[in-house]
């Protein structure tokens, strides 16, 4: 009777493998993998994948900006000429200049800048002697004044002490 005693302690595992008592680990499948193997290796992938498409989307922009590097600041002119245009009428007959408020504390003695803020952007539109200050955070023209280019005439010659009449 030694015998029986001995086989009741031993115990076996079923078939494959995996206590049936309520191990909390997943079980793994016949190649060897976990599900959450699975996962994380799908999951470095669809990273890589992500990565590799943005890498080659900002090469090809900078791709595009070496061969014009014009593009991207008349873009910016296009995009604040067509929001000012929504709020104004504005010269068609003409490429404006456009110029950004980067220290407003330095144009103050300038009654145009008074009410200017940093980024705020300045339309000079020179044919049509006007030019537009224009908050784009706003949404809002802050002032329209003239543009007074400096046309002044050539001061005149001296003419102290000649004569029109040749002398002898």
């Amino acid at each position: 009777m030694p015998k029986e005693e001995n086989e009741e302690e031993v115990k076996t595992l079923p078939a494959d493998n995996q206590p049936s008592s309520g191990d909390p680990t997943p079980p793994e499948e016949p190649g060897g993998t976990s599900p959450v193997t699975k996962a994380v290796i799908t999951l470095v992938i669809v990273l890589f994948l992500g990565a590799t498409g943005a890498a080659g989307y900002f090469y090809k922009q900078l791709g595009e900006i070496k061969k014009n590097p014009n593009k991207v600041a008349q873009d910016q002119t296009n995009a604040v000429i067509t929001a000012v245009g929504r709020l104004i009428v504005l010269p068609t007959d003409e490429q404006p200049t456009l110029a950004t408020v980067a220290d407003p504390s330095k144009l103050k003695d300038q009654p145009f800048f008074a009410n200017a803020k940093q980024g705020d952007k300045v339309l000079i539109y020179t044919n049509a002697r006007k030019a537009i200050l224009y908050d784009p955070v706003a949404n809002k023209i802050v002032e329209v004044a003239p543009v007074n280019i400096g046309t002044t005439p050539a001061p005149a010659p001296a003419t102290a002490g000649a004569s029109t009449t040749p002398s002898k």
